[in-house]
């Protein structure tokens, strides 16, 4: 069974870096392409992001705030990635 624990959670840290790493990419995609853009006076607010789904089990998001202290802990993500992914999950 530890075997099993293992791989399941290497799986999980994975697929989380792989998407914080996507994340990342894309916005810093999007800051250059802000700066290669002429600046203009008035400029729409970033849509909001969108929040945890509502049908998200307690279990589901201690799993993820699980996951994000390991990837903060691992230098994956810093304290202000870490502080903005929690209050995402928790919906604050």
């Amino acid at each position: 069974m530890g075997l099993l624990r293992g791989v399941a959670r290497t799986a999980v840290v994975a697929g989380t870096a792989t998407a914080v790493s996507n994340r990342v990419s894309r916005r810093q995609a999007g800051r250059w392409a802000q700066q290669e853009q002429p600046v203009q006076a008035e400029q729409a607010p970033p849509p909001a992001a969108p929040a945890a789904p509502a049908g998200s089990s307690m279990d589901d998001k201690l799993a993820q705030l699980k996951e994000l202290g390991v990837l903060k802990d691992n230098g994956v993500l810093s304290e202000a990635e870490f502080q903005a992914q929690k209050q995402k999950i928790l919906g604050t």
